[in-house]
């Protein structure tokens, strides 16, 4: 089983380009029934800085494998 807090220690990597998306910060969950929808990543935004506003939204669909250390999905960005 795993915390929420659990999801922030590991690295999200993209399987269809290869890319590391970083870490996640967020969750959206189902308040009905408690359920994990979404990962948030913080996107990069222009020339690579990070802003608030941009971020990766990941559905639970795209998740293709969690391990100690990494998540891997399937995105097509």
């Amino acid at each position: 089983m795993f915390r929420a807090s659990d999801f922030k220690c590991r690295e999200v990597i993209n399987l269809v380009s290869g890319e590391r998306l970083g870490y996640v910060c967020d969750l959206e969950i189902d308040e009905c029934t408690g359920q994990i929808l979404t990962l948030i990543v913080p996107g990069r935004g222009r020339f690579g800085l990070f802003t608030k506003n941009d971020k990766i939204c990941i559905p639970w669909g795209c998740i293709t494998k969690i391990s100690c250390d990494i998540i891997l999905v399937k995105l097509l960005v």
